[in-house]
């Protein structure tokens, strides 16, 4: 254990971006860089303490929506995949 302390706040903010933001929580801890066991930690205790902000927070974003959004990073990515040959041969046609 390293022993670092956090105050409050900072913690609220992480749980907050897991919550209410919907990010993972290995994704917050690695921003962070927090240890994701403590996230996942701070997330249970904010669980326990306030169950109706969760199951609020859970509902504001459909698995259509939530589908939706991983189809358009993943259509940008390949898109962008797609498109570095071609400037590559642009470039090396030019020279």
């Amino acid at each position: 254990m390293s022993g670092r302390r956090y105050t409050d706040e900072y913690k609220a903010e992480a749980v907050k971006q897991v919550l209410e933001k919907g990010h993972s929580a290995a994704e917050v801890a690695a921003r962070l860089g927090i240890n994701k066991h403590s996230l996942y930690d701070w997330v249970q205790r904010a669980r326990k303490q306030n169950p109706a902000t969760v199951v609020s927070t859970v509902t504001h974003e459909s698995s259509d929506a939530r589908e939706m959004r991983r189809l358009r990073a993943e259509l940008k990515r390949v898109t962008e995949e797609r498109d570095i040959p071609k400037k590559a041969a642009a470039y090396f046609a030019k020279g």
